[in-house]
């Protein structure tokens, strides 16, 4: 039985960062999981990479991380992603790629918790509907059958999401009690918050696997520097980019 910190969809975002791992050290958290997405959008890729390292957490590889390591293109991103993880590929230390080279796409934790990124065998799936819920708890039942909890990323929405024994699933409030009889499909949200237009808070999520309990935070930190730093740092899109990556995108074939 532990206390477990989830986190996800850090985007290079150190501030946020930061902010989350104290407040889960000041809850008494010692093991920390990723569901990935540590690289992209924000200025400080080296930086997360390394402070997870140093941490020892068990991270996972999301989309971003796989195209900016050249392992999947650009092909499915929007304007604002692809011009900052076009930055990220040229500026993403060595030690840091060769890191992100080493995560799994999917890990099964203490065989009952399992961390997806996007979906159980698609790393670009937004699993924001009870039907794509569904049609993930079989492929996750096939692929880790002990799974009992599952969180994922990628949306960037705190989530949580029932599956009865027919993989029928429903969303729950996130004050739920969870039930060890059933499978739980949850997003603990993303650290990075630049992309949101309210306010800006880190979230995360603690897991206590004794109690069978989870609780979500979201916390502030200083988004104000986060954003002079990326753009400083060349990884913000122009108006008149955004527009010429459009039409560009309307007039070439993929």
């Amino acid at each position: 039985m532990a206390l477990y910190g989830v986190l996800g969809d850090i985007h290079g975002n150190l501030e946020a960062l930061r902010a989350v791992l104290a407040a889960l050290d000041a809850r008494g958290v010692r093991e920390l999981l990723c569901v990935g997405d540590v690289v992209g959008y924000n200025a400080d890729a080296d930086a997360c990479a390394a402070l997870l390292r140093r941490r020892g957490a068990r991270v996972i590889l999301g989309n971003h991380d796989l195209i900016a390591t050249r392992r999947l293109g650009f092909e499915r991103c929007s304007n604002n992603a692809r011009y900052a993880l076009a930055r990220t590929r040229r500026t993403l230390a060595r030690e840091s790629a060769e890191w992100l080279a080493t995560l799994p796409e999917r890990l099964l934790v203490d065989g009952e918790i399992a961390l997806v990124h996007g979906g159980v065998r698609d790393v670009q799936l937004y699993m924001r509907t009870p039907a794509l819920i569904s049609a993930n708890a079989a492929l996750l039942r096939a692929e880790f059958p002990s799974a009992r909890l599952c969180f994922f990323g990628h949306s960037h929405f705190q989530k949580v999401y029932e599956v009865d024994g027919s993989d029928s699933a429903r969303e729950l409030p996130l004050e739920a009690s969870l039930s060890r009889e059933r499978l739980y499909f949850i997003n603990m949200g993303s650290v990075d918050a630049q992309r949101k237009h309210a306010s800006k808070l880190a979230e995360c999520a603690v897991l206590d696997s004794g109690a069978w309990s989870v609780e979500f935070l979201r916390l502030p930190y200083d988004a104000a520097s986060t954003e002079a730093k990326a753009a400083a740092g060349g990884y913000r899109i122009t108006p008149l980019l955004d527009r010429i990556y459009t039409l560009r995108r309307r007039l070439l074939p993929a």
